[in-house]
């Protein structure tokens, strides 16, 4: 009795250290279904837990991976807006950036953040005022593609008001960084006609930077097996650079014949990720009715020697329908979470304390990293050689 006391105060304490519920921590230890409904029982007291599962859940990392490093080994300071679950702040932290601020509104990818880099980014950046956040060299934001008042157009600055790129704008404009980075979905090209585009970047070049032309960039040229195109939007201060400077050049990255979707795949899944026969049928279903119309296939399949994956979105938890997993036998399965991660540039190390359900969200959210490193290396190359950092 001695035993399962002591045991089920360690395992209580691993969670209670995560600040997370016994679904999330379940769900972090791919427990089946029955485990998930003993560890309360585990937790209070009432059942002798298993050598294995204990192991498991001491071994749990309960410390962050991606903390700072120390200020004076870092080259920069950088601030991360819309902060999501960090792969914006992990690429640029990679090439040498100290995060001295974060904001991000769900409390889900909080709790990831906390986790994985030991800070609680700030709330609604809408709340935030801007001359409270610290002074930083490079400003890195995810906003979202939102459109803007039509009655407002040629307004400059004022344009932006009432959308959450203002949020950025007004923070550009009162902490004067030497650079900024954003992204955005590729469809913000077309975003109402253009306008949205057309708008951000006016107020980018008000606010006294140069932005070399918006790029899209893909996650499968720079060694992940997925087709995820995304906007790439940079800028640098006129203020630091020369009354004549070259041209930046975004990387333009290469397709590698030997990337393939076996390469992010794990061993051993067990089978809570196939899904059910209603659902594969709701999928056969949609697809034969989309194929009549003309209109495509309604779900995509993939195996070990696909060369990419679609992109993975934020709604992947609902049905997988636009990644699943062929499997010989049996129906096909979703992706777990740990391999979204893995398309996404995530390392093994990296933290998932959330839900199934959520962690789908939150990567699905998330930046492919190699990607943003790319294009950290190449922002870092172009300041320096004009010795503004």
């Amino acid at each position: 009795m001695a035993l399962i006391l002591s045991k089920a105060a360690d395992i209580l304490s691993v969670r209670e250290k995560l600040g997370i519920t016994r679904k999330e921590f379940s769900d972090a230890l791919d427990l089946s279904k029955e485990q998930e409904k003993f560890l309360k029982e585990w937790e209070c007291e009432q059942r002798e837990i298993p050598e294995c599962i204990y192991k498991k859940i001491m071994s749990f990392p309960t410390e962050p991976p991606y903390r700072n490093k120390s200020l004076e080994s870092c080259r920069f300071k950088q601030i991360d807006l819309f902060a999501g679950i960090g792969g914006i702040r992990q690429a640029f932290q990679k090439q040498g950036g100290y995060n001295v601020y974060s904001s991000e509104w769900d409390k889900f990818a909080q709790t990831t953040y906390r986790i994985n880099y030991g800070d609680v980014p700030d709330g609604d950046i809408t709340q935030v005022d801007e001359n409270s956040i610290p002074d930083h060299d490079i400003l890195l934001g995810g906003f979202p593609c939102q459109p803007f008042s039509q009655a407002g157009l040629h307004k400059g600055f004022d344009d932006a008001r009432g959308t959450l790129f203002f949020d950025v704008a007004r923070i550009i404009k009162a902490k004067r960084p030497k650079a900024f980075m954003l992204e955005n979905v590729k469809q913000l090209k077309g975003h109402d006609k253009g306008n949205t585009l057309k708008v951000i970047l006016s107020v980018l070049d008000e606010l006294g930077y140069y932005v070399p032309e918006p790029q899209v960039l893909n996650a499968y040229h720079f060694g992940k097996p997925q087709n995820r195109e995304r906007i790439i939007i940079v800028g640098f201060n006129k203020d630091f650079l020369p009354k004549k400077f070259d041209e930046f050049k975004y990387p333009e990255g290469h397709v590698d014949d030997t990337v393939c979707v076996g390469d992010i795949l794990e061993k051993h899944v067990t089978d809570r990720y196939t899904i059910s026969d209603k659902l594969y049928q709701g999928h056969l279903a949609r697809r034969k009715k989309n194929e009549d119309k003309g209109n495509g296939f309604g779900f995509c399949l993939f195996n070990k020697d696909s060369k990419y994956t679609s992109t993975i979105s934020a709604r992947y938890y609902k049905d997988g329908s636009e990644a699943l997993i062929e499997q010989q036998g049996k129906n096909p399965r979703m992706l777990t979470p740990r391999e979204c991660a893995r398309l996404q540039g995530f390392a093994d190390d990296f933290i998932i304390p959330v839900s199934n359900a959520r962690a789908y969200k939150q990567f699905g959210n998330s930046v492919c990293i190699p990607v943003i490193e790319a294009v950290a290396k190449a922002m870092l190359e172009y300041l320096g050689k004009y010795n503004v950092l």
